[in-house]
């Protein structure tokens, strides 16, 4: 058992901004101060890792607050290194607060001779002494299926919906939910469902890896403000060109909600070039100085839902309960007033 009354949370450098918000909402809703750990994680000349925890942990609950973002490889060494630092110090759990799981878009065989990636990717968290894994959104869902380890997948949806109603009170009879592609369907109908609009989709069709050769609109989306839902943006291309395509359609306005903004090489240029309104991305990725200084980009935080998440977990109660917006709703009192 635990030994601290309080759960323990330690960060990489993946996403420090995030975990310090996340100690911070802990520490609301606790009444106490829940700091993080004190350690150092660097690198060596030839850039290998190196972790130095500098306080007790015996006994402790832990918590690693890593997303694998960009470098993914850097970050998730970083992740496995603390974990085994945290397991040679005795620590009674450690759980894995991994926002954005990289290496999820390669979770199945696509053509001959290729990996599955992000089944190597938690073989390597499991042995590397993780008891659990916590993320949001995961690209696909059998992913948690690699794991012999218990994984919480949390949803963006939920936090998107109080986004929604309060960004377009008043004008909640003209929005339309789009999917950029058939395989992110069910993601974009859940959203649909929660904020009781209608769904569209634009079928995409490609001549060859990373070029979108077709765009259809299936739906009727004339006069609609169209939201795109979709849980990872990474150079943008198809994104602008789905809201360029929604636009030809007869669409009054177009904006996009993303789970996880990568955002590589060209995609903040694009987006600010685009005929979409606004971007809106979690902070599951520490966004970039470009993201932040986007005008058309805007970022809705996760602390409150992981914070709350961590909590539930350390005290064995249900991490589900917080799909309801019911119960998620008075986590971000105060963000999204009368939303």
């Amino acid at each position: 058992m635990p030994t601290s009354s309080e759960p323990k949370l330690i960060a990489g450098n993946a996403n420090p901004t995030l975990a310090r918000a996340i100690a911070r909402r802990m520490s609301m809703h606790r009444g106490v101060s829940v700091g993080l750990v004190d350690a150092r994680v660097e690198r060596f000349n030839d850039q290998e890792i190196f972790v130095e925890v500098y306080e007790n942990v015996r006994g402790e609950d832990m918590f690693v607050i890593q997303p694998t973002s960009n470098p993914a490889n850097d970050n998730l060494m970083e992740l496995l290194i603390m974990a085994d630092a945290l397991r040679r110090s005795s620590a009674a759990r450690i759980t894995a607060v991994i926002p954005y799981f990289g290496y999820a878009r390669q979770d199945r065989r696509t053509k001959a001779r290729t990996p599955i990636t992000a089944k190597l990717i938690a073989n390597m968290i499991v042995e590397s002494g993780i008891e659990r894994v916590l993320t949001m959104d995961l690209h696909a869902a059998q992913i948690q299926g690699f794991f012999d380890i218990p994984v919480d997948n949390l949803y963006a949806s939920p936090v998107f919906a109080l986004d929604i109603r309060n960004a377009f009170r008043g004008r909640m009879d003209d929005l339309m939910v789009v999917s950029p592609d058939v395989g992110g369907v069910g993601r974009a109908r859940e959203l649909a469902q929660r904020i009781g609009v209608p769904l569209s989709i634009v079928d995409k069709r490609r001549e060859k890896a990373g070029e979108v050769a077709e765009m259809t609109v299936i739906g009727e989306v004339a006069g609609k403000t169209c939201l795109i839902v979709d849980d990872i943006c990474d150079t943008a291309g198809t994104l602008c060109k789905a809201a360029d395509t929604l636009m030809q359609a007869g669409a009054t306005e177009v904006h996009a909600y993303i789970t996880h903004g990568v955002l590589s090489g060209p995609a903040v240029e694009r987006i600010g070039n685009s005929s979409m309104k606004s971007l809106v991305v979690t902070d599951s990725i520490e966004p970039a100085g470009p993201v932040r200084a986007c005008p058309n980009i805007r970022i809705v935080p996760t602390a409150p839902m992981f914070a709350q998440a961590i909590l539930n977990i350390w005290n064995g109660t249900s991490v589900s309960s917080l799909f309801d917006p019911k119960a998620l709703g008075p986590i971000y009192e105060g963000l999204y007033e009368d939303a």
